[in-house]
């Protein structure tokens, strides 16, 4: 090969490790902005992943809570940031979650229709959430959970989403709106029912593939749980206070499976 070319070869080798580096800064961006923000909303502190014994885990905290409440507050798999990132799939593929499809339009432009079941109520929350992340708007944010949120829950400002969104538009340095540069899509990829009480009542969760445009695209896995009560015949975001923080994993991985992830299975598609 002449050396002519050798120029352009190193070039072209620069330009790879920038891109890629760019793409790490995404990644970063995204963890910060979706995962850690989730945590502080639900905590107040970010996920501590290390190992304590149950004794350790268990002290200076206040007597179990009981019946919904203890449904909503028993922890999930603590996971790290890294299991967010994309990796490779399981050996063996986890179960899945059939869950049905909206049957039509409701407020704020959220897919709505979905029935009175735990599936049911995995697929309102997912519509949900997906408008917002791809939304990245806080007027937008405000809107959906005034029109989707009962009264006696933690409130707009302090409500998961609203946090994820500030600290993304925040991250890339925005106003109250992404600009055209930036792409978010958000898509479901799993989902669980962590407990119900009753017909009317359950603690869902769904984890989102989320792909996020910068100049280059970047993925995570986001997992996100709520309180569902059936309420003016649809699924709404219940009061109280929010569920322990779900498991972001990179929907279809081993640790995914492990912290009770199950494969969404959207019947259109079938």
């Amino acid at each position: 090969m002449s050396a002519s070319r050798r120029p352009a070869e190193a070039w072209g080798r620069i330009r790879l490790l920038l891109i890629l580096a760019a793409a790490v800064l995404v990644v970063v961006v995204l963890v910060a902005g979706l995962v850690l923000a989730g945590t502080y909303a639900v905590t107040g502190a970010p996920q501590d992943s290390g190992n304590r014994s149950p004794q350790s885990i268990g002290e200076n905290l206040p007597a179990a809570p009981t019946g919904q409440d203890a449904i909503a507050a028993a922890p999930m798999l603590q996971v790290d940031r890294q299991a967010a990132l994309p990796t490779a799939p399981a050996a063996v593929p986890g179960p899945t979650m059939r869950i049905p499809s909206s049957t039509g339009a409701g407020r704020a432009g959220i897919a709505a229709g979905f029935p009175r079941t735990p599936e049911g109520a995995v697929g309102q929350l997912a519509a949900i959430a997906a408008q917002v992340l791809q939304g990245m708007s806080i007027t937008y944010t405000n809107d959906v959970y005034h029109q989707w949120a009962m009264p006696g829950g933690v409130g707009v400002t302090e409500w998961t989403m609203t946090r994820n969104v500030q600290a993304f538009l925040g991250a890339a340095r925005m106003g109250q709106d992404t600009d055209r540069a930036v792409n978010v899509v958000a898509i479901p990829a799993a989902g669980q029912v962590k407990g119900v009480d009753g017909l009317d009542w359950a603690v869902v969760c769904v984890l989102f593939e989320v792909r996020a445009t910068i100049s280059v695209e970047a993925r995570i896995g986001y997992g996100y749980c709520e309180r569902m009560q059936w309420h003016d015949r649809r699924w709404m975001i219940a009061p109280g206070a929010p569920p322990a923080q779900a498991p972001s994993t990179w929907p279809g991985s081993e640790l995914s499976i492990r912290a009770g992830w199950r494969t969404w299975v959207d019947p259109v598609q079938e």
